[in-house]
């Protein structure tokens, strides 16, 4: 088999003169947080973007086909989110809310006019671990209740209510905000007890959250918070109608609905701009982070009028949440979604690569399950397609061998069985073609 090619790019990258790999892992293992992990046996060194194109330091490109864990929206260092960014940091860095400022306004009004229903009332806030911690505050001092129901399989961050509500042993301790979270099946059609074939199966799924509001939280539920489709869980769809019965279940016992869109969001899924959109449903609460702000530090929460005047009752403040710099960064991202007609592109192109992904299920037994929307496609491994076991060191080397030809991809599930693939936006039909070619190169390898 030829090796891919990368589609050609205009892009003359800098030379890169800085220290070298080597020397900044070696600053990295004697000064930086121990927990960190890296992907690749031989760690790789970023030191320039563009587009959805990103350089080592030696020179080489790739393809970046996680976007930075989903960051990366509208495409490494835009020209018009950079243009607006480094207009504001010549005029002003930073102005905290106790002042007026024209940017956390104007970028709050745009926002908002993409929320649906009486989602208008928006918080500023830093990472996404931020944003899910201040929704379930939000939920518990609306409902005067504790109570909250997570999923099992699920992600929502790396401070302590985020791991409270995470069901994923790799990426939580066991944090005393862990009282009074309950977490139900996941509505995992490949792995679930109901499956694709299974035209109720979300409805049943939705039936276990009943049982939790019914058995173990009665009459004292604060809400329900999930991902729209789970993104370090393995990128899981959830089959239709499990929302929509579950949002019924939780607001009949008084709780709110959280929408985690910290990954689904901003036209990614290609057929809607948030991911709760492909559901029908509506939530209280919505929470976004990464892509809002294409690699900035900037998440928000959004929610309605009634519930934000709960917390009306106290000062609330955040240093740093909607200055003026992430303020006009989020809206240049926004106007470049519209303007380039991303969400678009995510599902032309999305469908174009789920299409070659699907051909190679066909080719290759050691794919169990190809599934996504837009550009949020997961490929789960496995060793046998009868006992579903899962195929983590084979999807590991996948990862090592499409890294040497130039494709970045990234892996989840609870094994870490899982291919996930959702790079920038901005991707072409081209690059789509040479993901393709990649993935049946390296399943040629395994």
């Amino acid at each position: 088999m030829t090796p891919p090619t990368l589609p050609p790019t205009n892009h003359q990258p800098q030379k890169y003169t800085g220290p070298s790999a080597a020397a900044v892992l070696a600053l990295r293992k004697q000064f930086l947080n121990p927990g960190l992990f890296l992907y690749y046996k031989q760690p790789v060194m970023f030191v320039e973007g563009k587009g959805q194109y990103i350089w080592d330091d030696t020179g080489k490109r790739y393809l970046d086909g996680l976007g930075g864990i989903v960051t990366i929206s509208v495409g490494h260092c835009h020209p018009h989110v950079v243009a607006a960014a480094q207009k504001q940091n010549e005029m002003l860095q930073h102005s905290t809310t106790i002042y007026l400022h024209p940017n956390i306004a104007e970028y709050a009004q745009k926002l908002a006019s993409k929320m649906p229903g009486d989602l208008k009332v928006c918080y500023f806030v830093n990472s996404g671990s931020e944003a899910n911690d201040l929704a379930l505050l939000m939920a518990r001092l609306y409902t005067n209740n504790y109570d909250m129901i997570a999923l099992r399989n699920a992600y929502h961050g790396g401070n302590a209510s985020g791991m409270a509500v995470t069901a994923h042993s790799t990426w939580k301790f066991n944090v005393p905000h862990s009282f009074g979270v309950h977490h139900a099946i996941a509505p995992y059609p490949y792995r679930g007890p109901y499956g694709y074939d299974d035209a109720d199966a979300g409805q049943k799924y939705a039936a276990d959250v009943k049982s939790l509001i019914d058995y173990a939280t009665p009459g004292k539920v604060a809400g329900f918070i999930a991902e729209s489709i789970q993104g370090v869980g393995g990128f899981v769809v959830f089959p239709d109608g499990y929302l929509k019965n579950v949002y019924e279940h939780v607001r009949a016992a008084g709780g709110v609905c959280i929408a985690d869109e910290v990954q689904t969001g901003f036209g990614r899924t290609g057929t809607h701009f948030w991911g709760f959109e492909t559901q029908g449903v509506i939530p209280d609460i919505v929470t976004m982070a990464k892509g809002i702000g294409n690699g900035c530090p900037l998440a928000a929460v959004v929610t309605t009028p009634q519930i934000a005047a709960t917390l009306a009752g106290k000062i609330h403040f955040n240093t740093f949440g909607g200055n003026p710099v992430v303020s006009v960064i989020g809206r240049a991202v926004l106007e470049v979604i519209e303007q380039e007609k991303l969400q678009e592109n995510s599902l032309k192109i999305g469908g174009q690569i789920l299409a070659g992904l699907e051909k190679l299920k066909a080719k290759y037994k050691i794919i169990g399950d190809v599934r996504g929307k837009g550009l949020m496609l997961g490929v789960e491994m496995v060793k046998d397609r009868a006992t579903k076991e899962p195929a983590k060191a084979e999807c590991a080397a996948l990862l090592e061998h499409a890294r040497e030809m130039g494709l970045l991809l990234g892996k989840g599930g609870l094994w870490g069985q899982t291919i996930r693939f959702a790079p920038p936006m901005c991707i072409t039909q081209a690059d789509a073609e040479f993901i393709v070619d990649v993935f049946d190169a390296a399943f040629s390898k395994l």
